[in-house]
């Protein structure tokens, strides 16, 4: 799978099997499960961003049908979950979501927008795109921005890239000195830790690919003018600097990978799989949140009584 964490839980099933074999008493049997998608993909510690295979499907053993298919069979799911957590700030809950999405370009943040958040009501959505910052950002800190983002109660926010551009293409191109960058990761945990205890769950997604299905994926869009418009010739610029790039990864996720917001590496190179993924992460952490359809105290019988005498 390429993930040291997924070696780790598949070494504990192992473990578990080898046991079941074993003579046990009733009351000593345990039920082993599956590791959840967050588990696998998880940024743990000892985690080395350059033994990901981006080419693996973790927690996934079908191919690309079949994890198409999943996809549009869990989306109402997510729909309806979601609903839940609009419907419960409607009586007075704080609770919402943040979905983080990083990646190189061409890692597919596109598609997760349009595969995964668009099946989810708008009304309920929150979706921001983080690009250079603009003359007014620049005069304030740079978690100023992100924080006028943040989604309100009841919704749930995405991230098209995030507050990590300023420990990560900050880094590679020294757009500010070393000493400034380098405090930015305790900012950012404190930051991360502040959100998360005002209500808001945060999931933080890296999309994973490679250099070499970047340069496919590149190149595609030189060769078929319905692509055309997605061309900028600063990817080839940009392209220059993986080495670096991936190196300012791999220190902002092991540094900002915390309890109450992990980091999350999803394998990219196959679209399908990285959709999946994401809808998964999103999917068990609404389960795990389980907003529930408020009371709104309503008297119901009196209600459809004056409806009967309308």
């Amino acid at each position: 799978m390429g993930h040291k964490t997924s070696r780790k839980h598949a070494k504990k099933t192992t473990e578990a099997a080898e046991a079941a074999v074993l003579p046990l008493d009733a009351e000593e049997v345990q039920v082993v499960g599956e590791p959840s998608m967050s588990d696998l993909l998880r940024v743990d510690k000892g985690f080395v961003l350059a033994e990901v295979d981006c080419e693996s499907t973790p927690g996934f053993s079908g191919g690309k049908s079949a994890g198409t298919e999943a996809l549009a069979l869990h989306a109402p799911e997510v729909g309806e979950w979601q609903e839940r957590l609009f419907a419960e700030s409607r009586a007075g809950s704080k609770r919402a979501l943040l979905l983080v999405i990083q990646g190189m370009d061409t890692s597919g943040k596109g598609g997760i927008m349009r595969h995964v958040v668009g099946a989810v009501d708008p009304e309920g959505v929150r979706t921001t795109a983080f690009k250079a910052p603009t003359e007014q950002e620049r005069q304030h800190d740079f978690l100023w921005r992100i924080r006028a983002a943040l989604p309100h109660a009841g919704t749930v926010g995405v991230f098209d890239r995030s507050h990590y551009e300023d420990v990560l293409v900050v880094r590679v191109h020294e757009l500010v000195p070393q000493a400034e960058w380098s405090k930015r990761y305790a900012q950012i945990n404190a930051f991360e830790r502040q959100v998360v205890g005002s209500g808001t769950e945060i999931i933080k997604v890296m999309l994973h690919v490679s250099a070499d299905e970047q340069k496919a994926r590149l190149t595609q869009r030189l060769e078929r003018p319905d692509k055309h418009y997605k061309w900028n010739r600063a990817d080839i610029d940009e392209r220059q600097l993986w080495p670096d790039y991936m190196e300012a990864y791999q220190v902002a996720l092991t540094k900002c990978s915390t309890k109450g917001a992990p980091w999350h590496v999803v394998p990219a190179n196959k679209k399908w799989y990285a959709r999946y993924a994401v809808q998964r992460l999103l999917l068990d952490r609404l389960e795990a949140m389980a907003p529930e359809w408020p009371d709104m105290g309503i008297d119901v019988e009196a209600e459809l009584a004056r409806f009967d005498a309308s």
